[in-house]
């Protein structure tokens, strides 16, 4: 793993951010996918990849608690790219199980209640995806919160066992939605109401001017707690190990 994160890192430094996304494809054929929330730096990948391949490996987490902005998102990005997104759904069974012993919005009671519901409804799922991949794709930033402040744009994400790439980790808000505006992408409607952030409904709430840009996601929480587990392995943010 560390010679070839270190020629991973060596030889994508100074490429900019599209070269650096086509030659992290090129080193994984058919074993690499873009895990999307359907945020506007995941859909700036999405954008990006759609320029490298006419059918690029995208999956999502539709955790059934989702805006219908964000179902929306989806139909529109379909349309433009012409390419299937592929849903990932949780386990029928387990949800059943959280829901009729702790109740349907359980989470707000306790951050350990809403880290299982979490984890029944997204961490399960994707590890389910991942455990099929040698890489995947994700949106994050450095700027996003304290808990992604040492990203790097490639890593190895012991956790999940496998390389993790953060193409946009260096890229401010402000360059996100340049690019957005400039190639017309399509983006979650909830951003135009105060939603910088968005997850599941319940979770998920418009921030006043301002508000850290995750200050809607778990609001009930402090900063440091403000993960859903998709990026983190006891309670750091999954990366290699040092």
């Amino acid at each position: 793993m560390e010679p070839l994160l270190k020629t991973l890192q060596d030889e994508s430094r100074a490429l900019d951010t599209q070269a650096f996304l086509a030659y992290i494809v090129a080193k994984f054929p058919g074993k690499i996918a873009l895990a999307s929330s359907l945020s506007v730096e995941d859909q700036v990948v999405t954008d990006m990849l759609s320029k490298i391949s006419g059918a690029p490996n995208i999956f999502t987490l539709d955790t059934g608690r989702l805006p219908q902005a964000t179902y929306d998102l989806i139909d529109l990005t379909r349309e433009k790219y012409g390419f299937d997104i592929k849903i990932t759904f949780p386990d029928t069974a387990q949800a059943q199980e959280m829901i009729n012993t702790k109740g349907v919005n359980s989470f707000y009671k306790s951050v350990e209640n809403r880290k299982e519901c979490c984890r029944i409804r997204k961490v399960i799922p994707l590890q389910k995806e991942l455990a099929k991949l040698d890489a995947w794709i994700t949106g994050l930033r450095k700027e996003q919160s304290v808990t992604r402040d040492a990203l790097e744009r490639v890593d190895f994400d012991a956790g999940n066992g496998l390389f993790k790439v953060n193409p946009l980790a260096d890229w401010s808000e402000t360059e996100v939605w340049d690019y957005i505006k400039a190639n017309k992408i399509p983006y979650n409607a909830l951003h135009d109401k105060g939603y910088p952030s968005i997850g599941c409904e319940p979770c998920t709430r418009a921030i006043a001017e301002g508000e850290d840009v995750r200050a809607g996601r778990w609001w009930w929480e402090t900063p440091e707690q403000k993960e859903c587990g998709l990026h983190m392995v006891d309670g750091k943010l999954t990366k290699k190990k040092s």
